[in-house]
């Protein structure tokens, strides 16, 4: 068409000058539009070398092979082995180690994600990377390939046209002769120019309308993406909280450090497992030896024993001969509580109480505090205080009064929340802890009046070695529930003046549950007591 329009341009120059402008007119448009097929291939060009770099980064990206099925997939991708190296390990160790049952509860999760990513590339292979391969490797080529099979198309009609012209102009005969057939030539040569250029043309338009849609695989890309991290977050968040409680149902778990109640709770006891234990083995062996809590012990003896309460066993004969680590491992878990025994909530009513004039009265307000407790801490208060009770009975020999138990464990025992060094805290409240530590222990029958069962879990049998000698000739250390008193071979547990009621001479009124009541206390057989009677 451009070239009818421009033969009619040169060499019809008798034409009026209104058809010669139509012909400069339409001569124009045919340029503009050779223009804007350049600017077509260009980009072209363009996109298939984008795409191609596209397709060859993701494709690297995946994690699976290409072109495999599903099974195969599965088992190459990385996920996959890790589960499976995780089951395994798991398997190896059993349930009855945590690492195993976690590793294999574990596994379990990262082979669902190893399915949600194989899910996940298999969709971005089928959506994304085929049609962008298509693009690249197939789609645009194939155009770009049109366009040289019209330029060599070109050339075989201008070949064609400049033979039958000299035919046609030659006074040759046998020329002459031969330009019907060479016009037939030219025409077809022309036909198929025809043909292949409103074929390239149409795929020109139709890549250019198409943009859009090829534009869409990247956004495709994200979503997809999104939806696969969906997923798997999903799976995860499914699996976490099994993970999570069978982890809290395990019974080994630290207790040093831990809250009183978490530990507790998950262990499914009245009192913590580190205030029995040592109770046990100081009852057992360590009741006669002086300046026990006083005497620090081995650092690697002390630090090998809270191992073992930290993961819960029983297996602890090596420590019975070492008093001082036990009681060691004891003050070190009461002041690695949180919070304290005697809770920082009722601080200032300790102080408080510790702080009034009368004696009769100062006991009472105690008592009163005390049971204002939490209920676990005021069990495992009242368990640890009764020990401390007994412990005191043999302070002739230990060296342990309330007075110097309460010296000793008071700042384990209660502590304010802002507080500074351990130094600071013991110069500034020592007075204090002393006077509220020392009176519950001197008067722990009156606390709490109830007998304590010390192997209250019954997980602590009387271990079969011979006690520690003690340190006096003669006298036979018997086992909790038969200490023997000074003479050493009667059955009834000695008396002590750290033991008996308060001789108070002032009448006292409980209020428990917003009713009144009377405790009448019934007077020992060492010092006598008054009874307690309610005041109007």
């Amino acid at each position: 068409n451009m070239e009818h329009v421009y033969r009619r341009e040169k060499l019809l120059p008798e034409e009026s000058k209104g058809e010669r402008a139509f012909f400069a007119l339409i001569l124009q448009h045919c340029i503009l539009f050779l223009n804007l097929r350049t600017q077509i291939e260009r980009r072209m060009e363009l996109v298939r070398l984008v795409s191609h770099n596209t397709h060859k980064r993701l494709v690297s990206c995946l994690q699976s092979q290409l072109g495999t099925d599903t099974e195969k997939r599965h088992k190459k991708l990385p996920l996959t082995t890790l589960s499976q190296a995780m089951q395994e390990g798991g398997g190896q160790l059993g349930d009855e180690s945590l690492i195993g049952k976690m590793m294999d509860v574990c596994g379990e999760a990262e082979s669902r994600l190893a399915t949600e990513l194989m899910q996940h590339e298999v969709m971005i292979e089928r959506d994304i990377l085929d049609p962008l391969n298509q693009l690249a490797e197939v789609e645009i080529p194939n155009i770009l390939k049109q366009r040289k099979q019209l330029a060599k198309l070109v050339l075989d009609y201008d070949s064609a046209k400049t033979r039958y012209y000299q035919a046609a102009k030659s006074n040759n005969q046998a020329m002459a002769a031969k330009a019907d057939s060479l016009k037939d030539e030219m025409e077809e040569a022309l036909n198929k120019v025809e043909i292949c250029k409103d074929q390239l043309s149409a795929d020109m338009y139709n890549f250019a309308s198409k943009e859009g849609e090829y534009a869409r695989y990247y956004v495709m890309l994200l979503e997809a993406q999104a939806d696969y991290h969906r997923r798997s977050l999903a799976a995860l968040e499914a699996a976490i909280p099994t993970i999570q409680m069978q982890q809290d149902s395990w019974m080994e778990k630290p207790a040093f450090g831990t809250a009183l109640e978490e530990h507790l709770k998950r262990s499914n006891r009245e009192i913590a497992l580190p205030i029995e234990a040592c109770v046990m083995m100081l009852l057992e062996t360590g009741m006669k030896e002086e300046g026990l809590f006083r005497i620090a012990a081995g650092a690697s003896k002390l630090k090998k024993l809270k191992a073992a309460l930290d993961c819960s066993t029983s297996q602890l004969e090596e420590f019975y001969s070492d008093p001082h680590a036990v009681a060691g491992a004891l003050k070190s878990y009461l002041r690695e509580l949180p919070e304290p025994l005697m809770t920082f909530g009722m601080y200032d009513e300790w102080l408080q109480a510790s702080n009034v004039s009368d004696p009769d009265k100062r006991l009472q307000a105690l008592w009163v505090t005390c049971d204002c407790l939490p209920k676990t801490h005021k069990a495992n208060l009242r368990y640890l205080v009764k020990f401390l009770a007994k412990l005191a009975q043999d302070s002739e020999v230990n060296k342990m009064t309330p007075s110097n138990i309460a010296i000793v464990l008071g700042p384990n025992l209660l502590w304010a929340k802002t507080e500074g060094t351990l130094a600071e805290m013991a110069a500034a409240t020592s007075v204090h802890v002393v006077a509220i530590i020392e009176p519950i222990i001197q008067h722990a029958d009156w606390f709490f009046p109830e007998d304590v069962d010390f192997n209250v879990s019954g997980m602590f049998a009387m271990p079969s070695h011979p006690a520690t000698p003690d340190p006096e000739p003669g006298l036979d250390r018997k086992r909790p529930g038969s200490l023997v008193g000074q003479d050493g071979d009667s059955h009834t547990p000695r008396k002590d003046r750290y033991l008996s009621r308060p001789n108070l001479t002032v009448s006292a009124l409980y209020v428990v549950a917003d009713e009144s009541i009377t405790v009448t206390e019934t007077p020992t057989e060492d010092l006598p007591s008054p009874d307690f009677k309610a005041v109007p």
